[in-house]
């Protein structure tokens, strides 16, 4: 019985250890990959800014709350390839500023948008909108915008061809929904002229989001420019996961319960198969306390050996699941990720979490060997010794 209570300790703990560390995962990847290829606020004018009010609102930095700033001009667009259209928002960005607001460059090949600048009417694009265009560095391909000029013979779309300088790969769902350009090239494109859309900026604490929306209200004006957080996109999907977090870990620490109330049959077989020792015990002048302390060291014993493999075991699990994970994906030609923001398994063991678990493990066993030690302890000498 006491081994049985034991396999079940260390199966709920490494449960409960995988579980935690596969929504660990789901929340550093939210937090690090695609909050940051995504810029954390913009402000984007009701009309349009001016890029020179634009660069002065840079350079009189730095600006409470933000860390970086880039202007941008952004639209949705067609992206045509061959026979292939794909539909794409399209953003005309800063070359060396937009690399302080977003970490996408670190996720192409020359880890810059340097390149484009080197072509003109350059495109950077998601590795998986090159996979569906079926186009590679060097290709061109025809951005189309669903404006245009009227004429005589109906309306005409503006379009504009261009020449795939570098693919980026963020393992994101933005990896099939952006492409880059240079601001030049899109206020060409777009027809803007010295005014671009807004300011993007980058965060200096991830959720102090209102010191850094008075700012840029104080810089451009409430009437003139609309602000918008990462909290208006994603900050719902960040709230799910840290909720299904702790929902996980109240859940599956019943788990753990049920396993270390398990040691409660072994125990009660120990004071049972133990019971005239304990007598003796009690003769030789031993009290209630020392009895029962003595039946709760046992108990702890059990459970630290139990909790301390769970540990191990549900460390060692977590780790390999995620090349499990792509090996059975490959194998089976399976993308079970396909509706999550990105396209792999993530894992994170944290010490942190370790603890807490292993914590209220113990705390749940010290409580299941109470009853054990107490009936212990309440051994009459005179009664279990009568007929020895």
């Amino acid at each position: 019985m006491s081994r049985l209570a034991l396999l079940g300790l260390i199966l709920s703990v490494a449960v409960l250890v995988i579980v935690l560390s596969v929504v660990n995962g789901f929340e550093r990847e939210m937090r690090e990959r695609v909050l940051g290829v995504l810029p954390h606020i913009s402000a984007e004018g009701y009309s349009g800014l001016s890029q020179q009010q634009v660069e002065d609102f840079i350079a009189a930095g730095p600006h409470a709350g933000l860390q970086a700033l880039a202007p941008y001009v952004s639209g949705t667009a067609l992206l045509v390839a061959g026979d292939v259209i794909q539909g794409a928002l399209l953003t005309g960005v800063d070359t060396v500023r937009h690399g302080q607001v977003t970490d996408i460059p670190r996720y192409t090949s020359r880890q810059s948008l340097d390149s484009l600048q080197d072509t003109a009417y350059g495109i950077v694009v998601g590795r998986t909108l090159a996979q569906q265009l079926d186009v590679a560095v060097g290709d061109q391909l025809l951005v189309v915008l669903p404006v245009g000029a009227v004429t005589p013979a109906g309306a005409v779309p503006r379009q504009r061809r261009f020449t795939v300088v570098d693919v980026f790969a963020s393992d994101s769902l933005l990896d099939g929904q952006q492409a880059l350009v240079s601001l030049r090239s899109a206020q060409k494109l777009f027809r803007t002229g010295n005014r671009v859309h807004g300011v993007q900026g980058r965060l200096l604490d991830l959720f102090a989001t209102e010191t850094a929306r008075m700012a840029l209200y104080r810089g451009f004006g409430e009437e003139q420019v609309r602000v918008r957080s990462w909290m208006s996109t994603q900050g719902n999907l960040y709230q799910a996961i840290a909720v299904q977090k702790l929902t996980m870990f109240v859940l599956l620490s019943f788990l753990v319960a049920v396993a270390a109330f398990n040691l409660v049959s072994g125990l009660m077989m120990i004071v049972e198969q133990r019971k005239n020792d304990v007598a003796i015990l009690r003769t030789l002048g031993s009290g209630t306390g020392a009895v029962m302390a003595l039946f709760c060291a046992l108990g702890l014993m059990l459970a630290l050996g139990g909790v301390v493999i769970g540990l191990v075991v549900g460390s060692v699990l977590a780790a390999s699941l995620p090349g499990v994970y792509s090996g059975l994906t490959s194998l089976f030609e399976l993308n079970l990720m396909s509706q999550y923001f990105i396209g792999y398994l993530p894992v994170d063991i944290r010490s942190g979490d370790l603890l807490q678990v292993g914590a209220a493990a113990l705390a749940l066993s010290l409580f299941a060997t109470l009853y054990p030690a107490w009936r212990a302890s309440r051994l009459l000498p005179s009664q279990v010794l009568a007929h020895e």
